[in-house]
């Protein structure tokens, strides 16, 4: 009988464990989480910058609870890209912006038979690394891809939504910019790195051009920074803006949606006129998305002075909670609205996503994902387990996942 049993490579005990961008904001951050599994047999902190990495080292080295070292890696190098690759079990890559680096290092990882969790927030390379699930199966390898906060999380709330629902027309999921009581990730992210972090590029290059969403279950492309209004049940009615995110294109796939699909941001009035007259220069060619970046950094008065005159025409969030998925569709031949939000979370942008890698990580060494190929994280990730690992980290620390999860419907 010819043919080959495909199953998920096993992970022996002791299990090398290597964070790409291990030096940078979210990796340090996973670094530090990281650093306290037990049952890791070596952390490699993997990293362009090896003095950097050797200081994330050097500062976790005492609380560690396995052995650490710091290596010196170029993702952009493909030779030692893949020998790196080859010594270690899994790999968790940090290393953005995604539309740059993401598809190669997930094709060097599959090559190697290394199993593969990562964080990418873009959509056109989640097309292209769904495309290599074929190769990773071939070669008994996992890779769960966009396992952070937006995508991550978002996806895990979004299956929530699908799941109380028998069949699904529309679906977004949510998450805030500078709107709402945990609305100041990104706002935070700028005045730490001053726009030159992988994910202010991130951010750039997704309100600027055209994005992919899901409109009437087909995949199409609309320029971002689109107002949706959301009837949350409960709470009224606010707006979000589009912007090009994964979470649409997998959910479709996955749940099944006939209807829409965009990933939006809460963000206040000026802001969203500021971002949208960002993005016009972007297309316009009268900046780069690096410069953008750095804009986003430290706005010019002419810039500030535009988004305020020009903000009463864009929409609020409202009475929006900051993070959630929302979703309408049929029960018994009945119309439903229902949302499903987290009622805390770690409090900074880095451990919000560095989080949720982390419990991904955790599940697959303790053997609580038997799955091969490539996947979004909600057809791989064990919800009940996430969640209540979840509620741990969070801020403030809630005791269970009926504590940290909301989920309301609301008949039409």
């Amino acid at each position: 009988m010819g043919g080959k049993m495909i199953g998920m490579k096993p992970i022996p005990e002791n299990p090398t464990v290597a964070i790409l961008g291990g030096a940078g904001e979210m990796g340090r951050t996973a670094v530090a989480i990281v650093s306290q599994f037990k049952q890791i047999g070596e952390l490699i902190v993997a990293d362009a910058n090896e003095e950097e990495a050797k200081g994330v080292v050097s500062r976790n080295l005492k609380s560690s609870k396995t052995r650490m070292r710091a290596q010196f890696v170029d993702v952009t190098d493909s030779h030692q890209l893949h020998s790196f690759l080859s010594d270690v079990t899994i790999v968790l890559n940090t290393v953005g912006p995604f539309y740059k680096y993401g598809v190669d290092v997930l094709t060097a990882a599959i090559a190697s038979g290394c199993h593969y969790i990562d964080i990418c927030d873009d959509w056109e390379p989640t097309i292209e690394m769904m495309d290599l699930d074929q190769d990773a199966r071939l070669n008994d390898v996992l890779a769960i891809i966009g396992m952070g906060a937006s995508p991550g999380i978002s996806n895990l709330l979004a299956r929530l939504v699908c799941e109380e629902l028998e069949a699904v027309e529309d679906l977004f999921t949510v998450w805030p910019v500078d709107a709402g009581e945990r609305g100041d990730a990104i706002e935070k992210a700028v005045q730490e790195n001053k726009g030159t972090s992988g994910a202010i590029i991130h951010w750039m290059q997704q309100i600027s051009g055209e994005i992919d969403l899901i409109e009437n279950g087909k995949q199409v492309s609309r320029p971002p920074m689109q107002a949706i209004e959301l009837q949350y049940p409960g709470l009224g009615s606010g707006s979000g803006y589009t912007v090009g995110h994964p979470e649409p294109l997998t959910l479709a796939k996955s749940m099944g949606i006939s209807g829409n699909s965009a990933n939006l941001m809460l963000m206040q009035s000026a802001t969203a006129a500021f971002i949208t007259n960002l993005g016009k220069k972007i297309n316009q060619g009268k900046t780069s998305i690096e410069d953008a970046a750095l804009q986003v950094g430290s706005p010019s008065t002419i810039g500030k002075l535009k988004a305020a005159l020009s903000q009463f025409r864009y929409p609020k969030a409202n009475n929006l909670p900051p993070f959630f998925a929302w979703g309408k569709g049929t029960i018994d031949k009945e119309q439903f609205l229902v949302a499903a939000r987290i009622t805390s979370s770690p409090p900074q942008m880095d451990s919000a996503t560095a989080w949720p890698l982390a419990i991904a990580l955790q599940q697959m060494l303790e053997k609580q994902i038997h799955a091969v190929g490539v996947h979004p994280p909600e057809t791989t990730i064990d919800i009940d387990h996430f969640f209540a690992a979840f509620a741990k980290c969070s801020e403030p620390p809630m005791s269970g996942v009926d504590d940290i999860l909301e989920i309301i419907k609301e008949k039409l």
